[in-house]
């Protein structure tokens, strides 16, 4: 099916067909979600031996009575864990909480209210603005939006964001004072940064506002679904180009153990943690130690870090497979759209033809299938083209993505087939 070379009898005729089909389908009452990338069920039960691994014996390896008040900056243990997730020293981690988005907010707000290591405060700027590759993870995004610094595109490439023009506008705006970036399966994409553009983003220091700050949101580390995909250390890089402080990185168990009560980590250079202790001090009294003592035991009793994740990826392949064979199988001979092959992460990112994205979304919903809206993975919601959605396969059961994938794809064709009609009128 190439619409481009139709005409309007053949593709009258494939809509006639294509809308008879799609209103069976809706006679079924479909009830199905791939909106977000929840980790499913069967995934959360790999970690259920957390509850109860400590037997009431709640003190850590260094005598720490973890059911108290203190330790600002988390266990020893816990920011061992956060180390080997980011390869990173130990003494350059803070273990926090269970969510590496509070510490994102909780860093965004440091360098705009106080600024980090001396640095002017990025309030005290004209108009500050961070660079955001694009389409990219929705809730950093609102960050910026709710802060009212403003957000500049930056596309993808197949080794992560363009260089030449996140280093064109650094060196030409003063007041760009950040970068957003998920540089491993990065969400929606799935691409992993190359050696090449690590090591610019690592020279941006030296041409940049000294506020400003790499955020490397390295949330899927950790997720490959097969053979290992390595990702170049940003904080080598950064110290071979003396410029340690302009970076920041996160990660968290969150995917890893239990969503809703993990450990989040942030790993950053002395100047930096400096900066963001001083504020903590001021909101709180230190995190949940009995939880960070629990992943520690349990990573130590039961499973290696690596082993684990196997298990994860051993539940996650065949659904990323499954829509993959959907997208293959259904379009894959057409030229109704584009999709990456991720090889970890928790998500594909498709692209229809411009202007087609708020179409598909609309008919899936319709027809019973939830999709991340059209526009999320761009600031403030609004896709140029209209044409990318972020596929989530990670929280259905099997079965109900394989129907869900099959809905999608004759939204993609009915949409696509729509809109070539109505040019052609």
């Amino acid at each position: 099916m190439h619409i481009e070379s139709a005409n309007s009898a053949q593709l009258t005729e494939w809509e006639k067909e294509l809308s008879a089909h799609y209103e069976r389908i809706c006679q079924h009452e479909l009830n199905l979600d791939i909106t977000r990338g929840k980790p499913s069920a069967e995934q959360l039960n790999l970690s259920d031996k957390l509850d109860g691994i400590l037997s009431a014996d709640y003190r850590a390896a260094d005598g720490t009575d973890t059911r108290n008040y203190g330790g600002l900056i988390g266990l020893t243990c816990a920011r061992e864990l956060g180390a080997d997730m980011l390869q990173v020293p130990t003494e350059e981690v803070i273990a926090c909480g269970n969510s590496s988005l509070t510490l994102m907010y909780h860093a965004v707000m440091t360098g705009y209210l106080f600024g980090f290591a001396g640095t002017t405060p990025w309030r005290e700027l004209k108009e500050p603005k961070f660079l955001c590759p694009v389409p990219g993870y929705d809730r950093h995004f609102t960050i910026c939006e709710q802060l009212g610094i403003g957000m500049i595109n930056i596309p993808m490439g197949e080794g992560g964001p363009d260089m030449d023009a996140v280093e064109k506008h650094v060196k030409e705006d003063g007041d760009i004072i950040g970068i957003w970036c998920v540089p491993k399966y990065s969400n929606p994409t799935g691409i992993t940064y190359s050696p090449e553009t690590v090591e610019r983003l690592a020279q941006l220091g030296h041409i940049a506002n000294p506020g400003f700050r790499i955020f490397w949101d390295n949330a899927y580390s950790v997720h490959d679904l097969g053979h290992y995909v390595g990702l170049p250390s940003i904080r080598s890089a950064t110290l071979e180009n003396d410029t340690v402080d302009s970076v920041l990185q996160f990660a968290s168990t969150s995917k890893v153990t239990h969503a809703g009560s993990g450990v989040a980590f942030v790993s950053a250079s002395s100047a930096n943690l400096n900066s963001l202790k001083q504020q903590m001090q001021a909101m709180t009294i230190g995190p949940d130690k009995v939880s960070q003592l629990r992943h520690s035991r349990f990573f130590a009793e039961h499973t290696t870090l690596k082993d684990h994740m196997h298990k994860h990826a051993d539940i996650l392949k065949p659904k990323f497979e499954c829509v993959l064979e959907h997208l293959q199988n259904g379009l894959g001979d057409t030229d109704l759209g584009r999709w990456e092959k991720p090889e970890g992460g928790y998500f594909v990112s498709f692209n229809t033809r411009p202007g087609c994205a708020k179409a598909v979304v609309k008919l899936a919903a319709d027809a019973g299938v939830k999709l991340t809206p059209a526009g999320a993975t761009f600031p403030y919601g609004k896709d140029p083209e209209d044409s990318n959605i972020r596929i989530a396969p990670s929280f259905p059961p099997l079965d109900e993505l394989d129907t869900a994938m099959a809905v999608f794809v004759l939204c993609v064709k009915l949409a696509s087939i729509r809109q070539q009609l109505q040019k052609l009128a």
